[in-house]
C-alpha cells in the first residue's frame, strides 16, 4: 500500500502541533491518525469502500464525502475519489449512486450488478460494460467536495495547487452535466425540487418521510431477494423492516422493466416524490459550482444558468414549508400531497441557506427544541435523523432515530454558511466528541451513544478530518 496517508498524517501533524495547546493536539492528533488509518484501510486504489463489509462497492454521496475528508490528506487522491466516480457518469449526466466492485463477491450485497440492467444495449445511456452501475442517483454533494479540494490547495499552494486547478478543469463540464440532469430531467415541472424514484435515491433510505409514498406501492411477485445487510451488523432491528425491503426491491424491478428510462418512469413509475433535503443539496451544490465556473472560466451562460437553478431551488423549497411543523416537506406527486414528518429532512431551507430571516430562525429554534437536539435524554445534544416526538422514531433503525454524523456535517457547514457560526462551532465540538469517544460509526443511538450501523464507517472519518481541519477542539479521553 503507498504510504500517501502516513506521509499526509506527518504533514499535519507539524502544522497543527504549532497552532494546538498539547492536550488539545495530543487528542486530535489520535483522531486524525484513527481516521487515516480507516480511510487507507477501506482504499481500493481509486476509490473509498462506504465500509469494510457492509458497503463493498463505491457510493456516490459517500465518495463525495470522502473526498472532503481525504482533501486534508492528499488533495490529489480526493480528486482521484471523485475522478473515479464519473468516469461511470451516464450519457444523460446522471451519476450513479453505486459503482459497482467487480471484485466484491456476489452475496455480499443485494441488489447486485447481476439484478440492475444498467449495461450497454439494454440501457442505451449507462456506461459500457464491464463498469456495471445501478440505475439510480444519490445527494449532489460533489461540487461541495470539489470546490473543498480547491480551497485547500489553494493553501497549500506549488504543485498542489496546479493539480486541483487541473482537476476542476477536468470535472467542471461533468459536474455541469450532472447539475442539468437533476435540474431539467429530475424536474420537469420546473418546480426547482428534484424528483426521486426511490428512497435509496435521497441518501435516506429508511427514514419514515417516505412513509406515504411507499404505503400507496402495491408490491407485485417479487424475485428472491436475499438480506446481506443483516448479517453485517449485530441487532437485525437496526436495518429496514422485511415489508419495507419488499417495496425497495419491487421498485429496482420496475426501473429495470423500463430499462431505466427516464420519460417511462415519470409515466408510470409508482413512487414519484419531490425531496427537499436532496433539492436544498442542490442548491448549495450549485453555488460551489459557480465558484467553480468563476476559476475555470466558463461561459457567461453557464453562469446565468447555473444562477437560475439556485432561484428557482430557493422557491421551490419555500412552496414546501410546512409552518405548524416549522419544518420544509416532501411532496409526493402521485398522491398530490406533502409527507409529514418530524426529520432532519425537514431542515433543508437551512442547508439551502435559506434568505428568509424567520425561517432561519424557526428552524434553529426547532433544531435545539426538545423535537430534535434539545431533548434532555440524549447522549450527546446532537439531532436525532427523526424526531423523538414522532410516532415512527426508532432509536435504533436506520434514519428512525440514530444520530448521523455526516449529517451532522451538512448542518455544520450549512450553518457557517448562514452566519452563525457559533452554533456551527458548538455542533461541531459535540459530534467530535461522540466520535471520539464512540467511535467512527455509521450512525449512534441517540440517548445511549451506542454506535450501530457499520464500523469503521469511511465518510464518518472523512469529515472527521475535515472538522478537525478548522479549528481547536477540546478533547478528552481515548479514541475508540
Amino acid at each position: 500500500m503507498v504510504r500517501w496517508l502516513e506521509q499526509s498524517f506527518e504533514l499535519w501533524r507539524r502544522v497543527k502541533e504549532k497552532l494546538y495547546p498539547r492536550k488539545t493536539f495530543e487528542a486530535s492528533g489520535a483522531l486524525v491518525a484513527r481516521a487515516g488509518k480507516i480511510l487507507r484501510q477501506n482504499d481500493m486504489g481509486g476509490w473509498t469502500k462506504a465500509a469494510p463489509d457492509l458497503y463493498p462497492h463505491q457510493w456516490s454521496w459517500d465518495s463525495a464525502f470522502i473526498a472532503i475528508g481525504l482533501a486534508q490528506l492528499d488533495t490529489g487522491r480526493a480528486a482521484r475519489e471523485l475522478v473515479s466516480l464519473f468516469d461511470h457518469q451516464w450519457a444523460t449526466g446522471k451519476v450513479p449512486h453505486i459503482v459497482f466492485n467487480q471484485k466484491a463477491p456476489p452475496e455480499s450485497y443485494f441488489p447486485g450488478p447481476e439484478h440492475w440492467v444498467t449495461a450497454a444495449p439494454e440501457s442505451p445511456d449507462a456506461p459500457p460494460t464491464p463498469a456495471l452501475t445501478s440505475g439510480l442517483c444519490q445527494p449532489p454533494v460533489h461540487a461541495i467536495a470539489a470546490l473543498r479540494i480547491w480551497e485547500v490547495a489553494l493553501e497549500r499552494g506549488g504543485e498542489a495547487l496546479a493539480e486541483a486547478r487541473a482537476f476542476l478543469y477536468d470535472i467542471y463540464p461533468k459536474l455541469f452535466a450532472w447539475h442539468r440532469y437533476l435540474a431539467t430531467t429530475r424536474d420537469p415541472e420546473g418546480s426547482g425540487l428534484v424528483t426521486i424514484y426511490h428512497p435509496w435515491e435521497s441518501g435516506t433510505d429508511n427514514s419514515p418521510r417516505w412513509n406515504g409514498a411507499l404505503e400507496r406501492v402495491e408490491v407485485g411477485e417479487l424475485p428472491p431477494h436475499p438480506r446481506p445487510d443483516l448479517l453485517g451488523v449485530t441487532d437485525p432491528s437496526q436495518r429496514p423492516t422485511e415489508e419495507k425491503y419488499a417495496r425497495y426491491i419491487w421498485l429496482v424491478e420496475l426501473i429495470k422493466r423500463v430499462r431505466c428510462e427516464e420519460g417511462e418512469i415519470y409515466a408510470s413509475h409508482p413512487f414519484l416524490v419531490k425531496d427537499v433535503l436532496f433539492s436544498a443539496i442542490l442548491v448549495r451544490a450549485n453555488e460551489a459550482l459557480l465558484e467553480i465556473a468563476e476559476v475555470v472560466g466558463a461561459a457567461d451562460a453557464e453562469h446565468a444558468t447555473i444562477r437560475g437553478w439556485i432561484s428557482r431551488g430557493r422557491r421551490g423549497l419555500e412552496e414546501r414549508w410546512d409552518p405548524e411543523l416549522g419544518l420544509c416537506l416532501d411532496y409526493d406527486l402521485r398522491a398530490k400531497s406533502p409527507l409529514p414528518a418530524r426529520t432532519v429532512g425537514g431542515f433543508a431551507p437551512l442547508i439551502a441557506g435559506t434568505k428568509n430571516p424567520d425561517r432561519l430562525e424557526t428552524l434553529l429554534a426547532v433544531l435545539d427544541s426538545p423535537d430534535f437536539a434539545g431533548d434532555t435524554g440524549l447522549r450527546w445534544p446532537l439531532p436525532p435523523s427523526t424526531s423523538p416526538r414522532d410516532s415512527e422514531f426508532h432509536p435504533r433503525r436506520y434514519w428512525r432515530g440514530p444520530v448521523w454524523p455526516v449529517f451532522n456535517w451538512l448542518l455544520w457547514w450549512a450553518l457557517i454558511r448562514v452566519g452563525k457560526s457559533e452554533r456551527a462551532e458548538r455542533l461541531r465540538q459535540t459530534s467530535l466528541e461522540q466520535i471520539s469517544r464512540g467511535g467512527f460509526g455509521e450512525y449512534f443511538e441517540p440517548f445511549t451513544g451506542e454506535l450501530l450501523g457499520s464500523d469503521n464507517q469511511s465518510w464518518t472519518a472523512a469529515v472527521t478530518l475535515d472538522w478537525l481541519a478548522n479549528g481547536p477542539h477540546e478533547l478528552e479521553g481515548e479514541v475508540s
